[in-house]
Parts: C-alpha cells; structure tokens; sequence
C-alpha cells in the first residue's frame, strides 16, 4: 500500500490503482420516504433521466411494487431503445433511435401522438409545465448535426426547434426557465425555455454526451477530454474542472460518457479507463477511484434503501455489477451479469435493476446484498422507470407495463 501526498490529506493507492481519500467530505442525508402507493396517475411525473436534477436514479417505491411481475401491455418500437421515458399527464414520453419521438398512454400502451424529428438520436427527453424537452444527434439525411426541441406535451406540436453545430445526446435537464444539455463538439448550452433562445454557453475538453446533474446551483458533467466540471447554472462560469489519469498505466485520460451523479456532497462518475470515480462536489478534489475490470459506460445509481448504507451502483463492460462504498469506494459487493452492461442501474424501492447487451435481459438484486431477485425477459440498455404502481421496462425495441401480482 502506498500513500501519495494529497493537498491536506492522503490518497490511500490500494491494490491495482484503485485510490480512497476518506478525508474528502462526505454528507450524510436522510432516507428517503416512499410515496404512498394510491398516488393518482394524473398527479405523477418522473420529469428527466435520472428521475431527479441530481440524476441519482433513484425511487423510493411502495414495499407493494415488487416481483413477480405480470405485463399488462408492450409497445413494439419496431426500432432500438435505448434509453427510458418519461412520465407525465398520464403519458409516457419517449425517443427511438430512428429519431422518432412518441407519447403513449400510460394506461393502455397506445401511442398518443409521433413526430419525427431526426435520423438519429439516443437520449430521455425532459418534461416541464406542459412541454417536452428532445435533444437529436442526427436532425436529416443530409447533415450530420443535431436539434433540440420543445413539444407541447398533449399533441407533440413544436414550439420551438433549434438546429445545432453538431451532434447531441446528452439527455435535457429543465430547472428554472431553462434548459441544459452538452454536445459533440464540446459546448454546454444553457437555452431559455420560452424560445430556446441561447442564456450562455460554456466549452468544455472535449465532447460532452452524459446528461448534465444540477445540485446547490451547479451543474455537473465529465467530457471525452478526459475532465469533470462544475459550472454555476446562473452563468456558466467555471467553479471546477478536473483531470484524470487512471488510463495507460496513469499516463493518460479516459472518456467520460456516463452521466454524473451528485449525492452525500459527491459527484460520481464512470469512465471508459475503467474506473468509477468519486470528486467533492464543493472543490473536484479526488476521493476514491476504483477500478474494475473493462468500460464504465454506465451511469451509476446511488442511494441508501432503508436497512443499507450509502451505496454506488453500477455495471462495467467487464460483465459484472458493483455495489460501492459512496464514501470510499469499497467494493459492497458484486456479481456476474449475464454480459456487458452499458445502461445506467436504477433503484425502484430496495431493488437495483440493470440490462445487459448480451442476454437483453434485465436483472433485479436486493440493493442492500446483491441477491438475485428477478429476470425480467426484456432489456438491454437502461433498464426501468416507474409510478410507484407500475414499473415500465424498457426492452430492445420494446416498452413494457408490468405490475406486481400480488396488486389488485
């Protein structure tokens, strides 16, 4: 073991480069409560990626959702999906990966409404005050930019479309009359929700593809330059910017394609050098980094179910799932997925779910053990969004609601 001089502190370097700081703040925050389980349909939204600003990808569920699950409909998307929807006004709100944005009926599965707005695209759309927030990679045949979009969430009409430079698929965060998402080329946009006219911009190392998470008026993302950043959401003015090394035997810098997630005063963040990193949210001062065994594509989850601790979980391309220490990186546990996972983890009450690209199954363990507690037979990418009622499950080219059989 050997320790390396840390501003104040010390990195503790553990076994096969993995690094622990446990001087570096950490929050304690409470629990959250479950909703009750007759929360009215109509009265439900699960607005963005993540389900919250912070993008934990966290929802404190009723104890009544859980398996077995029977499937009350499916959607065929005839098209890859690779990301969840949304939920609002009884709706479902989702992108295929032709481009093509749906609402369907929460209710019966029923497209509501379609609009094509690109070839391409791979992101969650953001739902505020009535309207829907899209962001496309590839907006024509023709060209090889992007667009982002607001829609009027009853009939997908277009308020306001906006061609971009180059390609986006960082999925839209709304707070506070505007929205925010990266691009390819490096730029972080923050739009006025009005008009999608432009509030500031800010240039990041490189290609900016997760979704950016807002906490204390900052907003946090990683970029392909191999940097993670804090930027005032007034403003767009640099709080913090980091690098890595945890590539190339420490001589170089991974990407950052996973989505950041904020909790416990830390910013959590996977990279494609095959770490999972953990930075103070208040300075990007290193905590840990731990390793596993291929690419962290994959957006982690993070909470403390009731019964566990604070808890990091996410997937590797090494073909397993993690459940970490949030304050020192320690591996809980962790166990074989039936193959490489790229999608985020979600937490639905005490059970972390995650797909996998070679089965395109989805896997559901106990949060607090890692036992196995069921394979649901869809999956792929991003596993799972529910209502506290339902869970809807994201398949290959399918979308599915399934409810807990025990439920009248």
């Amino acid at each position: 073991m050997l320790l390396l001089a840390a501003g104040g502190g010390a990195y503790v370097l553990l076994s096969g480069g993995d690094v622990s700081n446990p001087d570096v703040e950490f929050r304690a925050e409470p629990t959250p409560t479950p909703p009750p389980a007759t929360k009215r349909e109509a009265d439900f939204v699960w607005p963005m990626y993540g389900f919250s600003p912070t993008r934990r990808h966290v929802f404190a569920a009723p104890k009544t959702l859980r398996p077995p699950y029977k499937r009350t409909w499916s959607w065929d998307a005839d098209s890859l999906l690779e990301f969840t929807p949304v939920i609002a006004e009884r709706k479902l709100f989702i992108i295929k990966n032709n481009g093509g944005v749906y609402a369907l009926a929460a209710r019966t599965g029923r497209p509501v409404w379609a609009r094509k707005l690109g070839q391409l695209a791979a992101s969650t759309p953001a739902y505020a005050n009535g309207r829907i927030y899209v962001t496309i990679l590839k907006r024509s045949r023709s060209s090889k930019d992007g667009r982002v979009a607001a829609l009027r969430a009853k009939d997908g009409k277009v308020i306001w479309s906006k061609p971009l430079p180059s390609r986006a698929e960082s999925s839209p965060l709304v707070a506070g009359g505007r929205v925010y998402f990266g691009s390819e080329d490096g730029t972080v946009y923050a739009l006025r929700t009005r008009d999608g006219s432009i509030a500031w911009r800010y240039r990041a190392a490189g290609a900016v593809k997760g979704a950016l998470a807002l906490a204390d008026g900052k907003l946090y993302f990683g970029d392909y330059g191999g940097r993670v950043h804090a930027i005032r959401q007034s403003s767009g003015k640099r709080v913090w910017s980091v690098g890595t090394s945890g590539a190339r035997f420490g001589t170089s810098s991974g990407q950052f394609y996973a989505s950041a997630a904020v909790a416990y005063g830390r910013v959590y963040i996977g990279n494609t050098d095959s770490n999972v990193y953990s930075f103070s949210a208040a300075t990007g001062k290193l905590a840990w980094r731990t390793g596993t065994g291929n690419y962290v594509y994959a957006s982690a989850a993070v909470a403390q179910v009731p019964g566990g601790k604070p808890t990091v979980y996410v997937g590797s391309y090494d073909a397993r799932f993690y459940a970490l220490d949030a304050r020192t990186g320690k591996v809980r546990w962790k166990r074989k997925a039936p193959g490489r996972i790229s999608g985020a983890a979600t937490v639905v009450g005490d059970i972390v779910y995650f797909g996998d690209l070679k089965s395109r199954t989805t896997t559901g363990l106990s949060a607090r053990t890692g036992r196995k507690v069921v394979r649901l037979g869809r999956g792929g990418f991003n596993p799972v969004v529910s209502d506290g009622r339902f869970l809807y499950l994201v398949g290959y080219t399918s979308l599915s609601r399934l409810r807990p059989r025990t439920a009248r």
